[in-house]
């Protein structure tokens, strides 16, 4: 008797639309939420899954926070849930050398921007995507998440 079967990782993208403020750089963005489990195959077949987490991912900074799992759970079954800061864990920080600013404040790292100039907050810069009006001083749209500069 032959018996083909085996435990492998896998992950899954869940349906979510709204937007996060980002505790690690402080701007209102998009996010993309991931479920990661482990399961056992049977005939190439899935029968089991168990270690669920559920991870977010920041489109502003890319930082991942990992998501309380009954709220990651209720979002997996389709339910409409609102995800509070406290329902976020910082797993791993955004990119290196990623210079903060808020969306709707200066520079949070006191860093200047190019040509060593604050950018100014009063300019607005229109999201090529959503055509929302964002602060002069954002690099990303506060409303969708997408790179200004």
């Amino acid at each position: 008797m032959i018996f083909i079967g085996g435990m492998g990782q896998g992950s899954k993208v869940l349906p979510y639309t709204g937007s996060l403020k980002c505790k690690f750089c402080g701007s209102i963005a998009g996010c993309q939420i991931l479920m990661t489990y482990t399961y056992f195959s049977f005939f190439f077949i899935p029968l089991f899954k168990w270690n669920k987490r559920f991870l977010v991912k920041m489109a502003c900074c890319e930082a991942v926070y990992e998501l309380d799992p009954q709220v990651g759970k209720a979002i997996a079954r389709g339910e409409g849930m609102d995800i509070l800061d406290q329902d976020l864990k910082l797993v791993s920080d955004g990119r290196p050398g990623y210079r903060t600013y808020g969306a709707y404040g200066g520079a949070q790292s006191g860093q200047e921007g190019e040509e060593g100039q604050t950018p100014d907050p009063a300019q607005k810069l229109r999201c090529p995507i959503c055509k929302y009006e964002a602060p002069g001083d954002s690099n990303y749209c506060p409303k969708c998440g997408q790179r200004l500069r």
